[in-house]
């Protein structure tokens, strides 16, 4: 939820970041009434209980004349009283709902616009020049690395089987990461994957991306698709203590993605899928160290991705391309040889006070006063990444090269064709 001193404040600022995600600014002007009529509505009951309770002591000290007109009049205040919190009740209810429906305010610098309207920030390193590449897929099969039939025989469309060095190279991937998180101050975590529904609304993914998330009806829980959300349910109604600095969490699960919508869009292989694993670093930080926790993030994204050896390049998402939660994106994108483009490997965003504010996570500050929290998230690996690992480090002969970083997990220096 946004900040409510902000949208009194500077109703502009808001205004602005609505129209520069392409979302309604007049949200905010109904935000503001609605606000408002929540705060009369309390006036009013507050008001109304003060007068009960004046009338209930006058009852008590009246005389046995004055005292049926006394009860008359304090049974009518009752009532009204009722009335009042039930009017306060569903102004609340709508303060609520509006609040809700209104996206975090982006940062300042973040680009207006829509999927295509991202700002490249830097490109790192040169595409390989492969001649006649091969895709992951027929890399993938050779190398006896996935299994595409039988993942679909058994589970359906956009699964699979990773086997053999697949499998390997996965748990490699995974492995470096752990590593690298765990030495840069990460607890590692390995959350639930099924989490409650105000865990998964509190993380923002029930709005407009809710039909991408999987839910199991009969027990009213949610299969995540990134270990944020966990996470961010961790410390729900909790004040921390972040008095030395940030907490820096790691989450490694497997992941579930419906992909509605994408019909048509990468039905080869393994880039977009329903389930996959992932190691997601989350921060929970004082609001002033938000934007520096973000840069950190991006720099532990880039660390991981110069391990891998692919060429790569980092955008500023554009506001209208932001999940709800999300101030400021940056996404590090690949290079696909195949595709001749660049593909998102990793996401990292900044939630300002965004999700702490719905999930009632706060933290003390220098006074003792309870203030709400800031929380980041960022993609440290994940399985996607074995499509740029394949193409870019494929040999003339069918071979893929290992890199280097992950030669002690995977056990070899070079994938053979079988």
């Amino acid at each position: 939820m946004i900040d409510l001193k902000l949208l009194r404040e500077d109703p502009d600022k808001v205004r602005a970041s609505q129209r520069a995600r392409g979302e309604d600014p007049g949200l905010v002007d109904a935000l503001l009434e609605a606000d408002a009529a929540r705060r009369a509505a309390v006036t009013a009951a507050d008001n109304l209980r003060a007068e009960q309770k004046a009338a209930s002591k006058k009852v008590g000290a009246a005389s046995p004349e004055d005292r049926p007109a006394l009860l008359e009049r304090a049974k009518e205040l009752a009532e009204k009283v009722k009335a009042a919190e039930a009017q306060q009740a569903d102004a609340e209810k709508a303060f609520l709902a509006a609040q809700m429906a209104i996206s975090n305010v982006i940062i300042d610098g973040v680009p207006a616009g829509g999927e295509d309207d991202f700002r490249v920030l830097d490109t790192v390193g040169e595409p390989p020049a492969i001649t006649d590449p091969k895709d992951h897929v027929a890399l993938g099969e050779s190398l006896g690395l996935f299994d595409l039939e039988r993942g679909a025989k058994v589970s359906g469309a956009r699964f699979y089987f990773l086997t053999g060095y697949g499998a390997l190279l996965q748990l490699a991937l995974m492995q470096l990461a752990v590593r690298l998180a765990t030495d840069n101050g990460f607890t590692l975590v390995v959350p639930p994957v099924l989490v409650r529904p105000e865990v998964m609304e509190g993380t923002g993914f029930l709005g407009a991306h809710s039909e991408e998330v999987y839910r199991l009806e009969a027990d009213d829980l949610y299969l995540v698709g990134t270990s944020e959300v966990p996470l961010a349910g961790y410390h729900s109604n909790e004040i921390l203590d972040l008095s030395s600095g940030p907490l820096r969490y790691a989450g490694w699960s497997s992941c579930f993605r419906r992909e509605a919508g994408s019909h048509g869009k990468d039905t080869r292989g393994i880039i977009r899928v329903h389930q996959f694993d992932k190691v997601e670093g989350f921060i929970y930080c004082k609001p002033e160290e938000a934007e520096a926790e973000h840069e950190r993030l991006l720099g532990w994204e880039r660390q991981m991705l110069a391990n891998i050896e692919v060429p790569y390049r980092i955008v500023d998402i554009a506001a209208g391309d932001l999940g709800a939660s999300a101030a400021r994106k940056y996404d590090c994108e690949a290079w696909i040889p195949t595709q001749q483009t660049y593909r998102e490997l990793t996401s990292t965003s900044n939630c300002t006070t965004f999700q702490a504010r719905r999930l009632a996570i706060r933290y003390r500050d220098e006074n003792g006063k309870p203030q709400t929290a800031a929380t980041l998230n960022g993609t440290l690996a994940t399985t996607r990444w074995l499509v740029a690992i394949l193409e870019n480090h494929q040999q003339p002969d069918g071979s893929v090269r290992v890199p280097a970083a992950l030669v002690p997990y995977v056990g070899t220096e070079v994938l053979e064709p079988r």
